[in-house]
């Protein structure tokens, strides 16, 4: 199948850009080898017990489930790395022979590093929080990446960097994308476009799924049923916030089974086939935790991780973490009392996903009366869970019972708490889900981190990377360490917001203590104008399919900088980023053309601080125009979240 039309991509140009406008060739984008069909075959199975939204106690296995300290990995992160290292040698050997690099042996470097896998450069894919322009921006970077689609290994592609890939992290909006694509069996972009029950962004949450109709009598069905769910949730003996009922509603959009698969569940990635059989890479999301009595997240805040396997942090706050598949057990000090039950389920993958986005609890909140329909259950159901946590809490996601009650009790704010409150991963200006791929232990090579926060005109401004690199100078940073980032104005005024930058290029610029390593090259893609105004608000709920397609198409674009058109030497860019650790641990000379690359790419130091007004950018490829972009332009959008804005934190308003 291809998609729609209306998605139109940059074909490969063997010239670079002129002074000259170009008309850019389009095409539509399809699967190489697997049918939609084959590939929704198998899902994330639905395996809550309860077979609904509401967890449920269960036996325990005969080893009970408990916590562990952070101070390595995971033995099933472990087992699990043994086998996809392996899997990413091929598509990363195919990936560099492409890019053909001059001076350099792709063939030989990749024989060598099969038999040593700690040579093999370890890869990591990024994705910030932004709401639907995240999720569609990422989109487009991600189905560049992916070598099962159409043309992607052709002249200016970088198809199979996805595949090369052994973590991808979500936050947020973000975290939507990770969410479903693994919700969905890890299905293409090309699939999840073309199949009739997500991504369709005609109708917003507030209106339902499109084969419910628009009229009132399925809308309050719809939400209905939601209510109906969450309620079970309640019924079965476990608190609700608001978090659940936005979980619920976005899985609608998000997976593809029927109610947006109440019963499905983010441990249970780890069954599915192609997971175990380490075909994917190590999905992750992210959250913030709020310490019991604060409003306001910092820097300080412990970053939470979910993971197929567990969730917890590496943070030395809380230094721990609890099996995934077990979260609503009673633990105490790490442990299940004796004859304590287990409980499964809680770990929903919409619940999940609605933990790492908490700030749209609040526009949840704000629009759902907006709208003929909605029934009086679900009013009354928000309403009583406002009056149970209060207001100031709207925008919590809460874990009850905590798993990190009684654990790490010096350090750990939450320990003396039965409940465990976690907010948008975004909320400590940490946008983009960085703090988990630069922990030493996961030893990654290169982060792509794509960036699609709205920080100024809701464009990017590097805001997210210079956070998490200000975030290694306190104790909670644990000994990580991160490149060096310039201020948000030396982004603009350099263009480094307005292109690919590297970060981190050269290792001789790092001091490193003996317990640290030298952390990952960042390659920065940001959110640009390059076929559409992608600049969407983060709060828009609906998109036209042309809208949306645009927008995924402007990402692809972003990654691949025009398939070439931008710059031809991209693709061997994008390969000298990937084995540069690499080959400084072989102690082997940069080529040439990878220095080219770096001297092009990497940021060198200049800063230029000047405030230098608004920021407008125009686009990058020629014989683009904001009529063909489906998006309005930021000047004429209307925002339904306009009247909410105002009174939520600064800081939250970046994402």
């Amino acid at each position: 199948m291809h998609l729609p039309s209306s998605l139109l991509i940059a074909a490969p140009l063997l010239a670079t850009v002129s002074a000259d406008p170009i008309r850019i060739a389009q095409r539509d984008v399809s699967l190489v080898s697997t049918s939609t069909s084959e590939q929704l075959a198998v899902r994330a199975l639905p395996d809550s017990p309860s077979g609904g939204y509401a967890p449920a106690v269960v036996d325990c296995p005969k080893t009970k489930p408990t916590l562990r300290k952070a101070q390595d990995l995971s033995q099933e992160e472990k087992n699990w790395l043994s086998t996809r290292r392996k899997n990413t040698i091929e598509p990363m050997r195919d990936l560099l022979k492409r890019a053909n690099i001059t001076g350099f042996d792709a063939e030989t470097f990749m024989n060598e590093a099969a038999k040593n896998i700690s040579q093999l450069p370890n890869v990591a894919i990024a994705i910030s929080g932004g709401g639907y322009r995240a999720l569609m921006n990422g989109a487009g970077f991600v189905a560049a990446a992916d070598n099962r689609i159409k043309d992607t290994t052709g002249a200016g592609g970088i198809g199979g960097l996805l595949q090369s890939s052994t973590y991808l992290a979500g936050l947020s909006g973000g975290g939507w994308l990770v969410g479903s694509l693994f919700s969905n069996n890890f299905s293409s972009i090309e699939t999840l476009l073309n199949e009739n029950k997500v991504w369709d962004f005609e109708n917003s949450i507030f209106k339902g799924p499109k084969e419910a109709g628009i009229s009132t009598v399925n809308r309050i069905q719809y939400w209905s049923d939601v209510a109906k769910e969450v309620a079970k949730k309640k019924d079965a003996g476990f608190e609700t916030s608001i978090t659940d009922y936005w979980g619920r509603a976005l899985s609608y959009q998000l997976i593809g089974d029927d109610m947006g698969g109440p019963a499905y569940t983010f441990s249970s990635i780890a069954q599915t086939d192609n997971f175990m059989k380490a075909d994917t890479p190590f999905p992750i999301l992210v959250a913030d935790g709020r310490a019991p009595g604060d409003t306001i997240i910092s820097l300080n805040a412990t970053n939470f991780e979910f993971n197929p396997f567990e969730m917890g942090s590496w943070d030395p706050t809380v230094f721990g973490f609890a099996p995934t598949k077990y979260l609503g057990a009673n633990f105490s000090n790490g442990v299940i009392p004796s004859g304590g039950k287990c409980v499964e389920g809680l770990d929903q993958a919409g619940f999940v996903m609605g933990t790492s986005s908490t700030l749209f609890n609040q526009f949840l909140l704000a629009n759902i009366t907006n709208y003929d329909g909605v029934p009086d259950v679900l009013i009354k159901a928000v309403d009583s869970v406002l009056k149970e946590i209060g207001a100031k809490k709207d925008d919590v996601s809460q874990i009850i019972p905590n798993p990190f009650l009684d654990w790490n009790n010096r350090t750990n704010p939450t320990a003396d708490s039965l409940e465990l409150d976690l907010v948008d991963g975004g909320e400590d200006l940490q946008n983009i889900p960085l703090n988990p791929l630069i922990q030493p232990l996961r030893a990654v090579d290169v982060i792509f981190a794509v960036d699609s926060s709205a920080d100024v005109t809701n464009w990017p401004n590097g805001t997210a990377l210079r956070a998490t690199y200000e975030r290694t100078f306190g104790s909670i940073s644990n000994g990580t360490l991160f490149p060096s980032i310039p201020d948000d104005w030396t982004f603009v005024n350099l263009g480094l917001n307005n292109r690919p930058s590297f970060f981190g290029c050269d290792v001789k610029n790092f001091t490193n203590l003996k317990t640290q390593t030298v952390p990952p090259l960042i390659v920065y893609v940001p959110n640009a104008p390059y076929t559409a105004l992608s600049n969407v608000s983060t709060f828009d709920p609906s998109y036209t399919m042309s809208q949306r397609n645009d927008i995924i198409g402007n990402g692809w674009n972003s990654a691949t900088q025009g398939n070439g058109t931008l710059d031809s030497e991209w693709p061997t860019c994008v390969a000298c980023a990937v084995i540069s650790r690499s080959l400084d641990r072989l102690g082997r000379q940069t080529p040439a053309a990878c220095k080219t690359c770096f001297e092009r790419y990497c940021w060198n130091g200049t800063v230029d601080s000047r405030d230098t007004g608004a920021y407008l950018p125009g686009f990058k490829i020629a014989d683009a125009h904001a009529e063909d972009s489906g998006a309005a332009a930021i000047g004429k959008m209307v925002n339904v979240w306009s009247s909410v804005v105002v009174g939520v934190v600064a800081a939250v308003l970046l994402l």
